[in-house]
């Protein structure tokens, strides 16, 4: 059956300006990083993507490396664009990334332009699109000059094949050299990606004012702390399937009793508000203007949906962010 978006889908999220920018995004935007590659079901990645088009998250967030295998991730959204979005495109955000490992030999990864520049029209192949939104510097390069990597990003927004530049995982001193030679190449930065959760704070230290500063969006990914803020792990338990239990990113030797014991109190804290651990978690990194999109996963449109709840929930109270506070600064 042939896709028709939901009339509505823009009633119900918020948007917010990419630091002092022209480009809004919406308050939750949805990664592909894991569920989508060509070891999961294609037609529950479909349903997860459509549900998140009709919810008003017309944001989508990739990179080269994403799947597995590496680019299955890009080659899945490609399909589901054509078959469905592509009436849609003009309303739709479509970013990548490169800077992981991605094919062999020493340009397959990192920062150089050659591996840049190589990467860019993979993905848009991949994708089968003209241009992409937004292209990052995935992670930024200690053996590459940074003038390399950002020339490279400001070469690829003039020659039409991404509208904006952004950076990821560079820490508050490289995003200021970043910034930089971007400005000196007349490409403005855009948009920094990092990682940050109530469990993981360090954008607070020094690099969310330099981006205030610059006039740079902030989109925050593993909000959920990989999983730990979803409630998932509260009994102690590692339930089958979960991300602790394959032992990857998150590691169920983590989940010690001094952590379960902090999450319970911010799942108590969650439940007297009426909201669920992981709306909690995603209201909490929304209290900060300067923080433009949380970038959540979904391995089912049930599960897209219980995080989405979060945009419509009120704000945090000054008695919720005390309590929470006072628990996060309790040692683990």
């Amino acid at each position: 059956m042939a896709y028709t978006a939901n009339e509505n889908r823009y009633d119900s999220m918020t948007y917010r300006r990419c630091g002092r920018s022209g480009l809004k995004l919406p308050e939750i935007s949805l990664g592909l990083w894991h569920n989508f590659g060509y070891n999961d079901d294609y037609e529950t990645g479909r349903e997860t993507i459509l549900a998140a088009f009709d919810a008003g998250v017309c944001h989508f967030d990739l990179a080269n490396n994403y799947g597995p295998p590496p680019g299955s991730a890009e080659v899945t959204f490609g399909r589901i664009l054509k078959n469905d979005l592509l009436p849609y495109r003009d309303e739709i955000i479509v970013s990548t990334k490169a800077g992981y490992d991605m094919w062999q030999g020493p340009y397959g990864e990192w920062g150089s332009r050659k591996y840049l520049m190589a990467s860019m029209d993979a993905s848009l192949k991949r994708m089968g699109l003209d241009y992409v939104d937004i292209f990052y510097s995935h992670r930024p390069d200690p053996d590459t000059p940074i003038e390399e990597t950002m020339g490279a990003l400001a070469d690829i927004v003039r020659q039409g094949k991404a509208l904006y530049a952004g950076i990821s995982n560079y820490n508050a001193e490289q995003s200021k050299n970043a910034v930089s030679a971007l400005g000196s190449f007349g490409a403005p930065c855009l948009i920094h990606q990092a990682s940050y959760s109530m469990l993981n704070r360090w954008i607070e230290d020094g690099l969310l004012d330099v981006l205030e500063n610059e006039g740079i969006g902030c989109i925050c990914f593993s909000p959920l702390a990989q999983g730990l803020l979803t409630g998932r792990y509260l009994d102690g338990a590692i339930p089958k399937g979960s991300r602790a239990s394959r032992d990857g990113f998150l590691k169920a030797s983590s989940i010690t009793p001094q952590l379960l014991k902090k999450l319970n109190a911010l799942n108590d804290i969650a439940k007297e508000g009426g909201r669920t651990l992981s709306s909690l978690a995603i209201k909490w990194i929304l209290r900060d203007r300067r923080i433009t999109s949380v970038l959540i996963g979904a391995s089912s449109s049930a599960q897209l949906k219980e995080n989405l709840a979060a945009v419509s929930q009120p704000a945090l109270s000054a008695q919720e962010l005390e309590k929470i506070g006072k628990e996060l600064q309790a040692v683990i």
